[in-house]
């Protein structure tokens, strides 16, 4: 049987780890990302030394420059690229993509100035071209852990429950990564995107001072708006106490290897986010979605006052202090009213 032929674009650390668990099935790996030096340091190293240096990534990865090469014989295309850089991406794998090929959306992020998901952004993007469908990949999936093979769970939703299941035999293994599937597209990807802001918001309590109580309440309050929002947009609220919701909550709002607690650290400290972002070497998915959560809830007219607070801090120069003053000194009221 001839080996099936997988693309994932965006070389960071997670598309890095992704070719890792991949390849290391057997599949032919195409990693491509438009840093021609650091394709050529993977290739020359056999592992990615800017963001996943210790994980050797076998020789069924097979890293490029080249879109085209990446892509036109691919059945699987993986987009694996910051949110803000969907858009561009895509629009260059477009040409190349065939029209047998599945699109496999791995990002983690909202459009800051729309609100919408990535697979919103994709399916307008392909809408004139022929592909077989489109999924969504989120969960508590911190890519360091994932390529040290520790056991891990993820979800996989697409609209086509075929699409979702092909998703899962790609990427299931033995022992360490279980693979659910789920055919809420909306509401997984707005867990996965949505915990970002609040992940931030962990960092920011953690980094303040503050106990256990602070960031319980912070993050459960957190939890009903993200879920509150999510329903207003089309998701179901079950999906938002799994493995994209609070699953993934749970992974990045307390873990020194999740970028966005470590801006939330940051903040606290009184660092720009330019600063904490030099630092980090990389981009933090949390703070292009807390605009984007601030455009949903204006236009669903849902309130988020946590989501709205870690905006301030964020975007509009409120100190990490002030803005959890806000919050506790907001009027009384019922717990799930909106």
């Amino acid at each position: 049987m001839e080996q099936e032929r997988i693309a994932i674009l965006g070389a960071g650390s997670w598309g890095s780890a992704l070719a890792y668990l991949i390849g290391g099935k057997g599949y032919h790996v195409a990693l491509w990302d438009r840093d021609s030096e650091l394709i050529e340091a993977i290739k020359a190293q056999g592992r990615n030394p800017k963001y996943l240096p210790n994980t050797p990534l076998g020789e069924t990865v097979f890293p490029t420059a080249s879109m085209k090469e990446a892509v036109h014989d691919a059945q699987w295309v993986i987009v694996a690229v910051a949110s803000d850089g969907v858009r561009a991406v895509v629009s260059d794998a477009a040409e190349f993509l065939h029209p047998r090929a599945s699109v496999l959306s791995a990002c983690k992020g909202l459009e800051a100035d729309t609100g919408f998901t990535t697979s919103e952004q994709i399916s307008t993007l392909l809408s004139d071209i022929p592909y077989a469908g489109l999924a969504v990949l989120s969960g508590p999936n911190l890519a360091v852990e994932l390529s040290r093979g520790v056991p891990t769970a993820t979800v996989v939703a697409s609209y086509d429950p075929q699409i979702a299941r092909g998703a899962q035999e790609m990427l299931m293994t033995e022992r360490s990564f279980r693979v659910y599937t789920n055919t809420d597209v909306k509401g997984v990807e707005l867990g996965g995107a949505l915990k970002n802001v609040l992940a931030i918001g962990g960092g920011i309590s953690d980094g303040l001072g503050f106990g256990d109580n602070t960031k319980a309440a912070l993050m459960s309050r957190g939890l009903i708006e993200m879920t509150q929002l999510g329903v207003a947009t089309g998701g179901k609220a079950l999906t938002f106490l799994g493995l994209s919701g609070v699953g993934d909550l749970m992974a990045t709002a307390g873990s020194r290897l999740s970028r966005n607690y470590r801006v939330g650290l940051g903040l606290a400290q009184r660092k720009s986010v330019e600063e904490i972002l030099g630092e980090l070497h990389q981009s933090a998915e949390g703070i292009a979605t807390a605009r984007a959560a601030q455009v949903l809830s204006r236009r669903y007219q849902v309130q988020t006052p946590v989501f709205a607070a870690i905006n301030s801090v964020l975007h509009e120069g409120v100190s990490a202090a002030v803005a959890v003053e806000e919050l506790m000194t907001r009027a009384a009221r019922d717990e799930f009213a909106n």
